[in-house]
């Protein structure tokens, strides 16, 4: 490991994905749910009852008033948490863009797990694909690189389309990593199914510094990453003009759309500086603690 990838790895450790709500899971995780268990996070006391553990009598107490009382604790437990990667054609077209979202999701995953929640990472395809599912610290580092190396995945199908072959229930926290670039009603019909589920989601959106500035003149041949078809466009100052506006327009949209299911959108570019993105701008819309 370089020295500039293990500070990273331990910058990251410092931070935690934050819930909207704090539900109670089926194991031991590291974040305080609002029901009372057995962690190590002190609550209160209270008269000791038929059926209580003995073992949680504080007998300093008991000498002091001859009652029995016994500690209560706050019970500490895991989030479920999935990070859902899209990997249509679109976001593996542009290299620096590819690479960027697999930055982010190997980043989120490993926050995920070093913070004792329960991780599912599920790259995005038409083909079956590996998921990883995977709980606690000591596989932190090993998923992070996994999912730096992942190769690019063949197939077919965007990504709101192919996202709803993977289940969709028994997730408490949905990160969802995608450019964003489908119809919105594509995204609404996906986010509608998503709130059915009701869980938090925060949708990151990736976009490449060339999708929002193209540099292109000329005639030039322009080819669908996805469907693949191709046009053919004579590339001017307002032709360009007119593209960065309607781009603005459906980014202006999607997270008017997000807000409306109370989901959180974050948009970042693959030129991006990444430790500020996740330190200042995840921070900011509080999906990072």
């Amino acid at each position: 490991m370089t020295a500039q990838m293990h500070s990273l790895l331990s910058r990251l450790q410092k931070l935690k994905l934050m819930a909207k709500t704090r539900r109670r899971g089926a194991h031991k995780g590291g974040r305080t749910a609002n029901k009372f268990g057995t962690s190590l996070e002190f609550s209160d006391f209270r008269i000791y009852q038929p059926g209580d553990d003995v073992r949680q009598i504080d007998w300093n107490i008991y000498g002091r008033t001859q009652k029995h009382y016994i500690k209560r604790f706050l019970d500490e437990q895991e989030l479920a948490v999935t990070v859902f990667l899209d990997t249509s054609g679109s976001m593996q077209a542009i290299e620096s863009k590819w690479n960027r979202a697999k930055e982010l999701a190997a980043a989120f995953s490993y926050i995920s797990l070093t913070g004792e929640d329960r991780l599912s990472f599920i790259p995005v395809s038409s083909r079956p694909s590996a998921k990883v599912s995977r709980k606690g610290p000591i596989y932190g580092k090993k998923v992070f690189y996994d999912i730096l190396q992942l190769p690019k995945q063949e197939g077919d199908g965007t990504f709101t389309q192919n996202i709803q072959k993977n289940s969709l229930k028994n997730n408490q926290l949905a990160i969802l990593i995608t450019d964003g670039l489908e119809p919105l009603d594509s995204f609404e019909t996906l986010f509608r199914l998503i709130a059915a589920a009701k869980q938090e989601v925060t949708l990151v959106q990736l976009l490449s510094r060339v999708e929002l500035e193209p540099i292109y003149s000329g005639d030039v041949k322009l080819i669908d990453s996805e469907s693949k078809e191709m046009v053919n466009v004579s590339m001017n100052d307002s032709i360009l003009e007119n593209y960065q506006k309607q781009v603005k327009e459906h980014n202006r949209r999607l997270e008017a759309l997000c807000r409306r299911f109370g989901f959180r959108y974050l948009v970042t570019t693959d030129d991006a500086d990444l430790l500020s993105f996740l330190f200042h701008d995840c921070s900011a819309k509080r999906m990072l603690y």
